[in-house]
């Protein structure tokens, strides 16, 4: 999916992850992401994945997930394309380093 992230000075458009389950989206306004960026993280914290595939999920660049969770209007949102599963599951990994739980 693709928002428009809040940021220090500016508003930028960027790809992100979807974190919220459809269960939260279905009694909610918003969704819960966390952004992907092109720019390599240095160094790169448990809270950060490289995107191995990258291509499969439509994305422009190789790319990374940084746990930089949001909220965002689910209307403010529109789905570019899914992650493959492995990459899902770092991106699980990234969470869970961030905020605990199975």
């Amino acid at each position: 999916m693709v928002g428009a992230f809040p940021g220090a000075q500016v508003t930028k458009t960027r790809p992100a992850v979807v974190l919220s389950t459809e269960e939260y989206q279905r009694h909610r306004p918003d969704v819960v992401v966390g952004l992907i960026t092109t720019q390599a993280p240095k160094p790169l914290a448990p809270t950060d994945c490289a995107l191995r595939d990258w291509k499969q999920a439509e994305l422009r660049a190789a790319s990374y997930f940084r746990l930089f969770p949001v909220t965002l209007s689910q209307r403010e949102v529109r789905l570019i394309g899914r992650l493959s599963d492995s990459d899902w599951e770092l991106v699980r990994v990234c969470f869970k380093a961030g905020f605990g739980g199975e």
